[in-house]
Order: C-alpha cells, then sequence, then structure tokens
C-alpha cells in the first residue's frame, strides 16, 4: 500500500524491495489462512459451515481461543481501519481547509495541557470524532456481518485486485494483444470477474433473506 510504503524511512530502491518482501509474505501467510477456513471448512460442513466458525455452533470453549481469535481481530481492524481512513481524513481536512482558508475552527489549533502540552485542530478532533460514531453506529445496525463483507468483498475484488494490476502489467510490459500471455491474463481477468459476480449474487441473497428477520440493535 502506497499509505504504508510512504513511511518507511528507507532511500530508494531499498523501498520497494522491502514492499516486495513484506507483501509477498503477507499475501501469502492471508491465502493460507482463507483457504484453510474456506475451502477445509466447506469440506467439513458444506452449506451449514456458520460465517463465525469459533462460535457458530453455539460453543464457546475452550475461551482462551477465541480471546486470542477476539484480540487478533482488535489489531487487524485497528491497524486496517488507520490505512483506508487517512486518505478519506487527509482529503475532507485539505478540501475544508481551502474553502474555510480563515476560519480557525478549521485551521487553528488549541493547546490541550496533559501530562505535556499537544496541538489539537478542532475541526480535525470533531471530523474524525464524528466520523467514528458514524461507522460505529452503521456497523451496530448491520447484524448480518458476513454478508454485507462479503458483498462489498465481491465489489471491490475484481476491479481492486485484478482488473487494475492485470491492465497495469499489460501496459507497463508492452504485453502484445493476442498474445499468449496476454490471452491468459484476460482468461484470469474474465474467471474472477464471474467469481466476484457470483460471490455479490450470493451475498445479496444472503442480505435479503437476513432482512427478514432483521430488528435494529436487537438481531
Amino acid at each position: 500500500l502506497i499509505e504504508i510504503q510512504d513511511t518507511i524511512r528507507a532511500p530508494p530502491p531499498s523501498e520497494s524491495t522491502v514492499m516486495k518482501r513484506a507483501t509477498m509474505v503477507s499475501v501469502a501467510v492471508t491465502t493460507v489462512f482463507y483457504m484453510l477456513c474456506g475451502c477445509m471448512g466447506y469440506a467439513a460442513f458444506g452449506d451449514a459451515a456458520p460465517g463465525n466458525l469459533l462460535t457458530g455452533f453455539g460453543f464457546y470453549e475452550p475461551f482462551w481461543l477465541l480471546d486470542v481469535a477476539n484480540a487478533a481481530i482488535v489489531v487487524h481492524l485497528v491497524g486496517a481501519y488507520q490505512v483506508y481512513c487517512q486518505p478519506l481524513f487527509a482529503f475532507v481536512e485539505k478540501w475544508a481547509a481551502k474553502r474555510w482558508p480563515e476560519s480557525t475552527f478549521v485551521t487553528g489549533e488549541v493547546e490541550v495541557p496533559l501530562f505535556r502540552t499537544y496541538k489539537v485542530n478542532m475541526f480535525r478532533a470533531t471530523w474524525r470524532t464524528a466520523f467514528v460514531v458514524a461507522t460505529t453506529v452503521v456497523s451496530m445496525m448491520l447484524p448480518f456481518f458476513n454478508d454485507v463483507v462479503g458483498f462489498l468483498g465481491a465489489l471491490g475484488f475484481w476491479p481492486l485486485t485484478v482488473y487494475f494490476p492485470v491492465e497495469m502489467y499489460v501496459v507497463q510490459k508492452k504485453v502484445p494483444k493476442w498474445s499468449t500471455r496476454w490471452v491468459c491474463l484476460q482468461m484470469l481477468s474474465v474467471g474472477c470477474l464471474a467469481i466476484s459476480l457470483a460471490a455479490a449474487a450470493g451475498s445479496i441473497a444472503g442480505i435479503k433473506s437476513d432482512l427478514k428477520v432483521y430488528h435494529p440493535f436487537k438481531t
């Protein structure tokens, strides 16, 4: 990710080398765990496989395993939330500074004495807090977490993970059109598109089924 690569304090080309290694390791580990949960879970339980393999069967033991899993989720979401939200925060704050350059609320800073004196931008604190509260409330209103995440993942998988990288590779490497490599890449892209459409359709069907018994903040 550009947001992570930009924080690495290393002169080029070591920066790209570090990111390449980190990406390879992270993708490999993620793929192994996803395949274990997806393929083996479905092979063992079929269509009865719950969205949460640890608690979906009504058993909450061993407790230490659930605690470790919940802690891992917190660590994952805290990091992912920052990575994906920082560009949005920066965009809104930059736009607001251009729109109201004379506003002390938007561009000014207030000194807050704690253990040391911190300078806090009130607009940044207000806007980011409101955003976090809003997203938290929305997430609490969506109890069918698996179907919503599946739908969003299906929407983002093909264009961001397959289509754009494939097209950039074709342009960068100047792959001749209708060559064997070009045809294979296009077949990969079309196949992943079909998978994304099928996953989106399944998620929509799941959401539709969940809405029949849905009560905000209760179910």
